[in-house]
Formats: structure tokens, sequence, C-alpha cells
């Protein structure tokens, strides 16, 4: 932990021009005391601190002083690698790939053995997402709105959003951002715009607040379902909701229990069992998968 904390601080005072004790201590969660003997330790290293009592004063690294060896280690720099090699598989532009050999080139002999971590962050849709990436990207840099359309469950509409950041989460990608249309912050599905483009007006940015990605702000509940699944099923339930979104009943079935969002999407899902699921409750499901299975009857000449 020492280690760690004294190259973090190094590494600080080689980016900031000076800071304080007390800053050190709250961002590294120790006491002054603490701080003030790893300064101690990194002076007794050779690296020239200084430090200044009273107003304007602090603690800094003397002017023109390098580093001869990058402080990042081996496997530092494989995370490092690791991840410019998952951005670059939604790139639309090979700008992630020269960055990796910018980096390689200079960092030779700090980069031992073979990759040990490899993340592919594209889709099914890569071929649509990097373009909407591309352009969200240069309009979040130029500070510019984009116009859109958007295809949600309540219907289609164009919309026009202040874009600040990328996000990937729960296997998509999405865009927080001011919506021009609402007047409030909304996530945006990329996979749901269509028509991406950075217009030529500008804005000036917000003092915008980080978007929540918990899963109880995204997905709020409010259907309480419950079913039970054949035994050959677990895989999916593991994969979808984890090991304990299920117990076992004696007969080697799966009662599963959760809470949904959203009507139509569970139905689409648990349609996609075909018979491996009984639904328990709520009453209203059971019948809506019944008049479904009716309709389809009807269509295939079963009825």
């Amino acid at each position: 932990m020492k280690i760690d904390r004294l190259i973090g601080i190094l590494s600080i005072l080689l980016q900031e021009e000076k800071t304080t004790a007390p800053e050190l201590a709250e961002r590294f969660e120790v006491s002054r005391r603490t701080i003030n003997r790893d300064i101690e330790d990194l002076c007794k290293a050779g690296i020239p601190i200084k430090t200044a009592q009273g107003t304007g004063g602090g603690i800094s690294i003397m002017d023109g002083y390098r580093m001869d060896r990058t402080i990042l280690s081996s496997k530092d720099m494989q995370m490092i690698l690791a991840g410019l090699r998952s951005l670059d598989s939604v790139s639309g532009s090979r700008y992630y790939s020269q960055l990796m050999e910018k980096i390689q080139t200079g960092s030779s002999e700090f980069i031992s053995g073979r990759d040990s971590m490899l993340i592919d962050l594209s889709s099914w849709y890569k071929g649509s997402l990097a373009p909407k990436i591309e352009v969200i990207q240069s309009a979040i840099e130029n500070r510019r709105i984009i116009r859109f359309k958007y295809y949600a469950p309540s219907g289609e509409s164009n919309r026009r959003g202040e874009p600040y950041y990328l996000v990937f989460r729960w296997s998509s990608w999405y865009v927080w951002g001011w919506c021009l249309e609402r007047r409030d912050y909304r996530l945006f599905k990329l996979n749901r715009m269509d028509c991406v483009v950075e217009t030529d007006r500008g804005f000036l940015r917000r003092d915008v607040p980080m978007p929540d990605l918990s899963n109880e702000k995204i997905f709020p509940g409010g259907i309480k379902v419950k079913a039970l699944f054949t035994p050959n099923m677990k895989w999916r339930l593991v994969e979808e909701f984890g090991p304990n979104c299920f117990t076992e009943t004696d007969d080697g079935r799966l009662l599963f229990s959760a809470d949904y969002t959203d009507m139509e999407n569970l139905v689409t899902w648990l349609m996609t069992f075909g018979a491996k699921v009984e639904v328990l409750e709520p009453e209203e499901v059971r019948n809506i998968i019944r008049r479904n299975a009716e309709e389809i009857l009807k269509i295939y000449g079963g009825l």
C-alpha cells in the first residue's frame, strides 16, 4: 500500500504544479503525518521535492526535473494497451491503433510476455455503432449539439442534445447529455439512435452531473415476476441474471424471481423460452402470453 501511495503522490507531483499535504492526505485517506513521512521518503530516493509554508505555499517538484524512466510497470502498460484495444474495437478510425504504436515504441522495454487480457466492445451492430460513436466523440470535443432520430417504446421522435459522456454499460453504448426537447438530462441508447449528425451550433458546457448508472436507477423494477423454468435453461438464467436469481424445486425445475421494468420486454423475453417456462405471476403476464400463443396458433393453422 505504501509503495502504491508513493507512486501515486509522485504521479500527482509530476502532473500538477503544486499541491498540499492536507489535499494529499484527503486523497489517499491517510493522516498528514503519514504524507509528511512519504515526502521525506521520496526525497531520500532522490526526487527533488521542495516545500513552502504559509499562503501560496505547498509541495512541488523542482523546476526542470524530469524522470529518466516511466513510473509505469510492465503490468501497468499491459492494462493501458488492453484498454486502448477495447476502444479500438468500436472506433471508426485508426486513432487508438496509432496511439498504441506510440506507447509500444517508447516503452518496449516495459512490455514483456504475451497479452493476457483481450477486450472486444464491438457487437453485431459494429457497422452502425462505430460511425455514431465517432460523430458523438467529435461533438463532445467540439462542444456542438447533435441532432438525431430516437426510437423509444413510446414512439419515435426527433431530438437535439448537448452530448457530455459516451457510456458503455449493460453490454450497450449510451450517450449522456442535455436533451433540448425535454429540457433535462437523458441517457440515450445508441442502438435506438438514427441519422446522428453533429450540427454547427455550439453550446456552453453545463455543470453536468455524472449519470446515475446504478441498476436501480435505470431498471427501477415494479413488475414482480415469478416463473418456473426447466432445468436445461439454467445456463440462460445464470448468464442473464446470475446464479442467485433462482432456487431449485423438488421436481428439479428452477423457480425464478425478479423485478422487471417493462411489460412488453418481459413478455418478449419469456416467450423466447417457448414451453420451457411457466409463468406463475403476475396473472396479467400469463394472460398476455396465452393470447399471444392463441394468435400464433391461428397464423400456423392450429385453431
